[in-house]
């Protein structure tokens, strides 16, 4: 006869390592380890649900799934009295969603609901005003930049939360949040023709990404230098990065990426004006 087996884990510690496989792009096995979590204290139980909740949502952008909304709606009824890390993958959640017009992914805001805009703009200011900490509060600087680009397309004002959120970035010693801002402050330098301050900085996300163990993250940096390889005049060395881009997000799911590398491939430019990427 056989039983199943328990194990006591900290909490703190189960969630920890299921964040780390989510970052390295091992979302089924962060769930799975969330899934199989059992436990009599509802404040755990609830950190747990919100926990399979941003799993789901990290997969859902690089693989262009779609599971985080049931989760999401589950850890929400976890917190009946709001809680910030919630509110926050709500956000991040809707922004995506809004992206996405008739199917398409779609910048500006053309063919989106301003009030749904304007809406999720008042949500990344109040949880930026109600942040606990300068870590949490520059993830929701990076929002509200990413909406105010992404959504309302004013390029301009959002380098400035951009620029808040790598400062806070650097002074709570988050690499994700480092490489997040200074990818999209790239993106700033590479349309305003500084190469060089791009690559400065695009160069330096990646290695952020890297030691973060970010995988699809450093997968999607490593596009952009096969952006700069081109812009060079490597041609050959833009596609033979790119290649391996694509076989590498592919062996790990995340499809979303492996089809923006393979466009780029075909000519396609992941900076172009207009354009959106897996990160």
């Amino acid at each position: 006869m056989t039983s199943a087996a328990h194990a006591f884990v900290d909490v703190d510690e189960l969630l920890d390592a299921t964040r780390e496989l989510s970052t390295a792009g091992r979302w089924e096995r962060a769930a799975r380890l969330l899934e199989g979590a059992t436990t009599d204290d509802p404040a755990a139980r609830a950190r747990i649900t919100r926990a399979a909740a941003e799993v789901a949502l990290d997969r859902d952008w690089f693989a262009g799934t779609d599971t985080a909304a049931e989760r999401l709606e589950t850890a929400e009824k976890e917190f009946p009295d709001g809680d910030w890390d919630t509110g926050f993958l709500r956000l991040r959640h809707t922004y995506g969603r809004l992206l996405l017009v008739d199917g398409t992914l779609r910048i500006g805001p053309d063919g989106k609901d301003p009030e749904a805009l304007a809406a999720l703009l008042d949500r990344a200011r109040k949880l930026h005003d109600s942040a606990p900490d300068e870590v949490r509060r520059g993830w929701a600087a990076m929002y509200r930049g990413l909406i105010t680009e992404n959504h309302f397309a004013e390029r301009a004002a959002a380098a400035g939360h951009y620029t808040a959120a790598l400062h806070a970035a650097e002074a709570g010693a988050d690499g994700l949040l480092a490489r997040e801002a200074l990818r999209h402050l790239g993106d700033h330098d590479h349309d305003a023709g500084d190469g060089e301050r791009a690559g400065e900085r695009w160069r330096r996300a990646t290695a952020l990404g890297a030691r973060a163990g970010t995988v699809p993250g450093t997968l999607s940096q490593q596009l952009l230098l096969a952006v700069l390889a081109r812009d060079a005049g490597d041609e050959a060395g833009a596609v033979a990065l790119a290649a391996e881009i694509v076989r590498w997000a592919g062996a790990i799911g995340a499809d979303r990426l492996a089809a923006q590398a393979d466009a780029f491939l075909a000519g396609a430019d992941p900076t172009a004006p207009g354009s959106t990427d897996a990160d």
